[in-house]
């Protein structure tokens, strides 16, 4: 196979913005061959601005013409389009979140297995470059065992009033899993993918269900919404490592926060921006490093590392285990919050 060809399963925003252009920025090894979307109109108007030369109704037609697809359908579809492909004989990149419950999850690693074929899922937060400094660090040793990690993925009022992202059917919920699970991710993913144990959460939708809204990403209605816009969780994992955790949409906070920072037995680090704590030579010291924090960057590296693996050339950096995981605490924080109490997630729990 000289070039891997992809095909693009929902041509909305995330595949107009950051996968085509990645993967047309990797033109000798990938060429994007077929483009399906419901909205036939949509799809012929993205083939057209991209010169994608094959148009499908059908997405199981499509599997035909390519050797693998990106899906960025909304997440209900997202197992039912991935297994399906896998079943053809296709590889497949799946936009976060991997599915809406775990056990859809565990149906898609499950054909990937049978099919040989590969599943990662787009969590690019781990392809900034701050995200893989840090990982680097944390397998040097640098900050020991984790002990206490922090996370929060905050935006003051930024409900997105477009597409789908308020609705609870197709979506299966809101901030928490458009948003707060690629901190989840990379907090998971830094930590070397520890077990979860147990999960406390909160969610909140009171501010977006108020009338008079003031939203910086457009409008939206507050008597339908029915997601939740605000976050919090205490999770523990293995190990004793715990993990405190927020995200929103909309919060009445100063202004929009990413933060990530682990606190460790020999040192911690900090990903926003990138800092390395420790204690030598009797002081406390801080390294700093001028890294790249672009999330269109990290979408590059993010096709890279998927066009090469299915080339055979490299091996996944997102693989569909520890994605399953994050949605199995997404599910857990949900469930923790509608029933007042904390989620055990292995039998052994405290």
């Amino acid at each position: 196979m000289s070039r891997l060809k992809m095909g693009i399963i929902g041509a909305g925003g995330i595949a107009q913005q950051r996968h085509i252009p990645a993967y047309l920025n990797i033109k000798e090894k990938a060429e994007i061959t077929a483009v399906h979307d419901r909205n036939h109109d949509r799809a012929i108007e993205v083939a057209e601005r991209f010169e994608i030369p094959h148009v499908f109704k059908n997405y199981n037609e499509l599997f035909t013409e390519v050797d693998a697809v990106t899906i960025c359908t909304p997440n209900k579809f997202h197992a039912e389009i991935a297994i399906a492909a896998m079943e053809a004989g296709v590889h497949v990149l799946c936009e976060k979140p991997m599915a809406i419950t775990t056990e859809e999850c565990e149906a898609m690693i499950e054909a990937s297995r049978k099919s040989n074929k590969l599943l990662s899922i787009a969590y690019h937060y781990r392809f900034t470059e701050a995200g893989q400094v840090a990982k680097q660090a944390v397998m040097a040793d640098e900050i020991g065992a984790p002990l206490v990690t922090r996370a929060q993925a905050m935006r003051r009022r930024k409900v997105p009033g477009w597409g789908v992202f308020t609705n609870k059917e197709l979506q299966g919920g809101g901030s928490l899993i458009d948003y707060g699970c690629h901190l989840l991710d990379l907090s998971m993913w830094l930590l070397g993918d520890p077990e979860p144990v147990e999960v406390m959460g909160s969610t909140y939708n009171t501010l977006s269900r108020s009338p008079d809204q003031v939203n910086d990403w457009g409008a939206f209605d507050h008597e339908t919404f029915e997601v939740d816009d605000h976050v919090s969780a205490y999770i523990k994992f293995e190990n004793d490592i715990s993990l405190q955790f927020e995200c929103s949409w909309a919060a009445n906070i100063k202004e929009d926060a990413r933060q990530l920072s682990i606190s460790g037995a020999a040192g911690g680090l900090n990903v926003y921006p990138y800092e390395l704590y420790q204690s030598r030579h009797g002081k406390m010291m801080t390294t700093t490093a001028e890294l790249d924090y672009s999330e269109e960057n990290a979408g590059f590296r993010q096709a890279q590392n998927f066009v090469e693996s299915c080339l055979g050339e490299t091996a996944l950096i997102v693989k569909p285990e520890q994605a399953r995981n994050v949605t199995k605490i997404i599910e857990a924080i949900y469930a923790s919050s509608e029933t007042g109490t904390s989620v055990k997630l292995r039998s052994d729990s405290i």
